[in-house]
């Protein structure tokens, strides 16, 4: 009988004693004046977390990383999403972060975002999974920037001329609504070849607007909730997709180049890969950057002689078309409009942060953080840092010129996981306000509508404008 038991009796013993060891090797008996300052909240899963979502001006930081700043420095930890947490404002560790991914670090985002997203998504993958399809967008988006292969540059400038004639009989508009649809239009023809009044694409917009909401909502899925709803769009998108698949396949000889003919060409690629890769694309081409353009015309409406000065490069570079359409020897003369571009990214922070998780304990200036804590890198944090620009609350883009301020410029995020979309993003930007500033003028009707950080960003009035043309 006791024969019989020892192998029980062994184990009962054991797997304390292996539960102890592994703690210590992942840091968890780290000393606490070993790890980061801060406090850890009293409200189970909760935390700190209202605190640190609560709305507030894109352009600061936030009273929670204001106050946690000023008391503990620019990395401290508190308890986030349900889990301790370091968060740094500090740009010399954020790129050691996002430079270290897979060997120190991995993505891990709240259960909203796979859940949402699907399991697919590249925000969640990691390892090769993550590497191999990450290598197919990569691969996408060189295409797209090929100018002898591609009609990317001229679908942003006939979606930016077809837009702006739309508001030819109209006094006022909310630029925001304005902005979606211009970006959504590109995306839309460039991943599925579809037109912004096909059917097909009028219902997958209205999907990506409830899509949205559930994106930064708590996780519980019951009917009537906002996640439970971007789970029912998500579901509607992919039934979408799948019978635009369909049509592709009965068709012998589709010479199609867009985005999603690419995908179904890869024998590596599963049907599941390319329904969330086709999401992914549809909601990277789609929210930040229709955000981006509502935020630097929010800045240059506040600083008429900054967009005078934007207006005359653009006026000088139509004088020597004669009536040609714009192509990328122009593009690469608009240098004052990177500047305006690059200062709108810096204050509108249209993603304020990245969920990063240690893999193994990581050892930093002197903090030691264990593995399995999630790690915030703030992009907020370090645009706004007065100690790498100047006066960080003002919209200046005259700082951009013949200064590299690469150190304290992240808004792609960086390392493995930089957004592989961002030229394309800067080229929508330019084409558009390169129309916009040469075709009409217009007035804010509320002067206090402000990008807000809800965290993801919007304008609570959809920044409605008076509006006429030249």
């Amino acid at each position: 009988m006791v024969l019989f038991l020892l192998p029980y009796l062994l184990s009962f013993l054991l797997f304390p004693i292996l539960f102890f060891y592994w703690k210590i090797a992942n840091g968890y008996f780290i000393s606490a004046s070993k790890l980061p300052p801060g406090s850890l909240s009293f409200l189970p899963l909760i935390g700190h977390t209202l605190s640190f979502v609560n709305p507030h001006p894109a352009s600061s930081m936030g009273k929670f990383l204001q106050q946690n700043i000023k008391r503990y420095g620019k990395i401290f930890q508190c308890h986030l999403f349900g889990r301790r947490t370091i968060v740094s404002c500090d740009a010399e560790f954020n790129s050691y972060v996002l430079n270290n991914e897979e060997r120190l670090f991995i993505a891990s985002y709240p259960k909203t975002i796979p859940g949402v997203l699907g399991e697919q998504t590249l925000l969640a993958l990691t390892g090769e999974p993550h590497k191999h399809l990450r290598s197919i967008v990569i691969s996408l988006m060189a295409a797209a920037k090929n100018p002898e292969k591609s009609s990317f540059f001229s679908d942003i400038e006939d979606s930016a001329l077809s837009l702006m004639r739309s508001w030819a009989n109209r006094e006022t508009l909310l630029l925001c609504e304005e902005t979606r649809k211009f970006t959504f239009s590109i995306i839309v023809k460039q991943t599925l070849s579809l037109k912004p009044e096909d059917e097909e694409a009028i219902q997958i917009l209205d999907c990506y607007k409830t899509f949205m909401k559930g994106l930064s909502s708590l996780p519980v899925n019951f009917p009537g909730t906002a996640y439970a709803k971007a789970i029912k769009a998500r579901h509607r998108i992919s039934d979408i997709l799948r019978g635009i698949m369909r049509r592709r396949a009965e068709q012998l000889n589709n010479n199609g180049v867009d985005f999603l003919d690419i995908l179904l060409a890869d024998e590596n690629v599963t049907e599941a890969n390319v329904l969330s890769l086709t999401i992914d694309l549809l909601l990277g081409g789609y929210e930040t950057t229709a955000m981006l353009l509502a935020v630097l015309v929010k800045h240059l409406t506040a600083n008429p002689s900054i967009m005078e000065e934007l207006k005359e490069e653009h006026v000088r570079i139509m004088k020597n078309k004669r009536g040609e359409r714009l192509g990328w020897d122009d593009y690469k003369k608009m240098e004052f409009t990177q500047c305006v571009i690059n200062e709108s990214l810096r204050v509108g922070n249209v993603v304020k942060f990245l969920h990063r998780e240690t893999i193994k304990p990581i050892e930093y200036k002197g903090f030691k953080i264990p593995a399995g804590w999630k790690v915030l890198p703030i992009i907020t944090g370090v645009h706004l840092d007065p100690s790498l620009h100047s006066d960080p609350s003002t919209f200046n883009p005259y700082r951009w010129k013949n200064v590299d301020s690469a150190r304290g410029f992240m808004p792609f995020g960086g390392g493995k996981r930089m957004c592989p979309g961002y030229e394309l993003s800067k080229l929508e930007a330019s084409l558009f306000i390169h129309h916009l500033l040469l075709n009409y003028t217009w007035v804010p009707l509320n002067s206090s509508d402000w990008p807000i950080s809800y965290p993801y960003l919007d304008f609570k009035d959809g920044f409605r404008i008076a509006i006429r043309p030249l």
